[in-house]
């Protein structure tokens, strides 16, 4: 019987103990490569792109630069996801590194008392870190000729717990009886390949956006809901009743099953509510994550801490405060 991946010693390539060992030079210059890895960590102005800059350190004793081109101050994490940070960026490195361990999800309370954080700055750096992973997921489309993809929904959000009496509870399936805020988590998951998640109110509201991330030729596996059957007139489609099976041989939906038997574990252990504004960061945390579940953690570390680089500032959070979120 094969070893797990995770329980392989190639997929443990990097260790807190490693990055908490680092001095705050050795920090400072491994963000340097990783913003700047065309000139090995030179620095080069955000402004107007200049490479002659001298270093200074202001009261704080972060480090800075300043452009002799365009006299422009800035420093590792200007203009990028990290920007006008407050902790050491061995700290940051030590989050990212600690949010990739968690194969289903990091809470974000543990997250602060394993790093001295408020509950605030923990919340607010991990969807920083979900921001960063979603920008590989931006404008992607699965399938092509001769592959096949899978699609499937789940419904996440608007709890109504029970009644304690009996005779008071209801049958929350109803819709009369919800309150409004469940929301369909849809997956396009290509078999052997990457994923895309997206929200919507309903399955059936996710059809045309289907249609733009899953390439012609594509062959579509899907359960028997009626809510895929207009995908017929324009893929070739395997259908499977989970009344009857899971898989038939022929059509399955195990590889958006899974993505979704992550994503239910990272709700139910880790965050056990998700509010809806924030549903497609986690929606998209999970799809990187079953992505990349075969990468070593220094790997992952080390591509989470390039996208935050190579992002601009946060479009949910400036700073450490919340923007407004519809």
């Amino acid at each position: 019987m094969s070893q797990h991946f995770l329980l392989s010693a190639k997929a443990k390539t990097l260790t807190l103990l490693q990055v908490m060992r680092l001095s705050d030079a050795e920090a400072e210059a491994a963000f340097r490569k990783v913003r700047w890895p065309n000139t090995d960590g030179a620095p080069v102005c955000a402004k107007c792109g200049g490479l002659d800059a001298y270093e200074y350190r202001r009261e704080t004793g972060a480090l800075c630069f300043e452009c002799r081109a365009c006299k422009a101050h800035f420093s590792i994490t200007s203009g990028t996801l990290f920007a006008s940070h407050k902790l050491l960026l061995r700290t940051y490195l030590a989050a990212i590194a600690v949010f990739c361990n968690e194969v289903k999800g990091k809470s974000m309370l543990a997250l602060s008392r394993d790093l001295g954080l408020s509950y605030k700055t923990a919340f607010v750096l991990c969807h920083k870190m979900r921001e960063a992973m979603a920008e590989e997921m931006k404008g992607r489309i699965v399938g092509g000729v001769g592959k096949e993809a899978e699609i499937d929904g789940g419904y996440f959000g608007g709890y109504i717990k029970p009644a304690n009496h009996k005779e008071s509870r209801i049958d929350r399936r109803r819709a009369y009886n919800q309150n409004g805020k469940r929301q369909a988590v849809v997956i396009v998951r290509e078999r052997n390949g990457n994923s895309v998640p997206a929200v919507f109110g309903t399955e059936g509201a996710a059809l045309n956006w289907i249609k733009t991330r899953i390439q012609p030729g594509t062959v579509v596996n899907a359960d028997e809901a009626a809510s895929w059957d207009a995908l017929n007139s324009r893929f070739e489609m395997k259908r499977i009743n989970h009344k009857e099976a899971y898989s038939d041989g022929e059509a399955c939906t195990n590889w958006a099953e899974s993505y979704f038997s992550r994503l239910r574990r990272a709700e139910l252990g880790h965050h056990h509510h998700i509010a809806g504004v924030y549903l497609l960061r986690y929606a998209q945390e999970a799809s990187w994550r079953e992505d990349n579940r075969r990468v070593t953690n220094g790997d992952q570390t080390q591509r989470i801490a390039h996208l935050a680089m190579s992002r601009k500032p946060s479009v949910d959070f400036s700073g450490y405060w919340q923007r407004h979120i519809d």
